[in-house]
C-alpha cells in the first residue's frame, strides 16, 4: 500500500517518513520543493529506500500534484509541505499564502479528483490528513484554558491566518463535497534535523560558538513543547486512524516560557560541553519583540489521546538533552547551514 506525503523533507515530514518506513509495511511517495529549509538528509537510510520514492515538485503546481495521483495511487494522503517560519512571514507574507494557501487548495483538489474515481472499499478508506499549528487559535493570557477543538480561530500572524485560511479550505471541501479530509493541530516541535532558524536549534548553536543567545522580550511567551518524533508518531496514528471531519489537538503538556528554555539549553550544554569562558547563561541578551508576539499557546491533548491511543513519551527535559547532543554529533550537517544559508541573523520586521 502506499501512501503520498508532501513536504517529506523538512523537519517534522522526514521525521514522519522515518516513523512510517520504520514502522509499516507502507510505501511513501515523498513530495517536496526542496526549499532552503528541506534536508533529504534528514531521512537517513530510508532515502534510498525501495518503498520510499522522492518527487522534487511544488504544491502549487496543479500538473504535477495530478500525475503523482495517477501514476502512485496512495491510498491516503498527508500534506505537511508549508512555510513555517513565524518570522520570514513578516518579513515577506506573499511566499506563506501562496504555499499554505494556494498549495492547500491545489492539493485538495487533485485529492478529490483522484478520491472521485475510487471506487468500493478504496474511496470509503481514502483519507486526507491536513497538518497544522496551534498559533492558528491565537494567544492564550495566564489563567486561560488549553486550546481545544472547539477553540474559535484567532490567527494573529501572517503565518497563522496562512495556516488558519488552509485548515478551514480542507474543513470546507469535507462539509461541501463528503472529501474524507481532517486537521491535526500541534505545538512547537523540537528534535534532530531541525532548521538553526528556530529557538532551540538557534540557541544551541550560538551557544557553542560563544554568540549572544537572543530572547525576545522579558523571555516570558509561553509554548508548549513537542519532541517531532513523538509527534511523528502521533501523526501517522491519526492518518490511519482519523475520522473524516475530525480535528486533533496534539500535545505533550510541556509549557515552558522562552528563557526557560534557553536557560535548560545553557545548562544541559555547560554538562555536556562546558565552556572555558564560564556558564553560558552569560551569553543571554534581551532583543526587541516580534511584533505582535503572542504570549502563549497549549494544547490540550486528551481527546487525539483517547481518539489515537497515543501519548507523548518524551519529557521535555529528556527530549531537550536528546536534540542538544544531536547537535553536537552532528556538526557535519548544521555547520554549511550556518556558513552558507543562515548564520542566525535577526528576522522578523525588526526595521520600523
Amino acid at each position: 500500500m502506499t501512501l503520498l506525503l508532501t513536504g517529506g523533507c523538512g523537519f517534522i515530514g522526514s521525521a514522519v517518513v522515518r516513523h512510517i518506513l520504520g514502522t509499516t509495511d507502507e510505501a511513501v511517495v515523498n513530495i517536496d520543493k526542496l526549499t532552503y529549509a528541506a534536508s533529504p538528509e534528514a531521512l537517513e537510510a530510508w532515502r534510498a529506500h525501495p518503498r520510499h520514492v522522492l518527487i522534487q515538485a511544488d504544491i502549487c503546481d496543479a500538473e504535477a500534484m495530478r500525475s503523482a495521483f495517477r501514476t502512485h495511487r496512495p491510498r491516503a494522503v498527508m500534506h505537511l509541505a508549508a512555510e513555517s517560519h513565524v518570522d520570514r512571514s513578516i518579513d515577506g507574507p506573499a511566499e506563506f499564502i501562496r504555499t499554505n494557501v494556494v498549495g492547500t487548495q491545489v492539493m485538495l483538489e487533485a485529492a478529490r479528483e483522484y478520491w472521485s474515481g475510487l471506487e468500493g472499499e478504496a474511496k470509503a478508506a481514502f483519507r486526507f490528513h491536513h497538518v497544522s499549528t496551534d498559533e492558528v487559535f491565537g494567544s492564550l493570557y495566564p489563567g486561560d484554558p488549553p486550546f481545544t477543538p472547539e477553540t474559535p480561530y484567532d490567527p494573529r500572524s501572517p503565518y497563522s491566518a496562512s495556516k488558519a485560511a488552509s485548515d478551514h479550505l480542507v474543513r470546507a471541501w469535507n462539509h461541501t463535497y463528503g472529501f474524507p479530509s481532517f486537521v491535526s493541530n500541534t505545538t512547537n516541535n523540537y528534535g534532530p534535523w531541525q532548521f538553526p532558524e528556530k529557538l532551540i536549534p538557534l540557541v544551541t548553536l550560538n551557544a557553542l560558538e560563544g554568540k549572544q543567545l537572543p530572547v525576545y522580550g522579558k523571555g516570558d511567551n509561553v509554548r508548549d513543547w513537542l519532541h517531532v518524533e513523538d509527534h511523528a508518531e502521533a501523526l501517522a496514528l491519526a492518518l490511519f486512524r482519523g475520522q473524516p471531519g475530525a480535528t486533533y489537538c496534539i500535545g505533550p503538556r510541556q509549557e515552558r516560557t522562552n528563557l526557560d528554555v534557553v536557560k535548560a539549553i545553557c545548562a544541559t550544554l555547560d554538562r555536556l560541553r562546558p565552556d572555558p569562558a564560564g556558564p553560558r547563561e552569560r551569553l543571554i541578551t534581551f532583543v526587541k519583540d516580534r511584533p505582535g508576539h503572542d504570549f502563549r499557546y497549549a494544547m490540550d491533548p486528551s481527546g487525539a489521546e483517547a481518539a489515537l491511543g497515543w501519548k507523548a513519551r518524551f519529557d521535555f527535559e529528556s527530549g531537550l538533552e536528546h536534540t542538544i547532543r544531536w547537535y553536537l554529533d552532528h556538526e557535519a550537517w548544521w555547520r554549511p547551514i550556518r556558513e552558507k544559508a543562515y548564520a542566525g541573523q535577526r528576522l522578523g520586521g525588526v526595521k520600523s
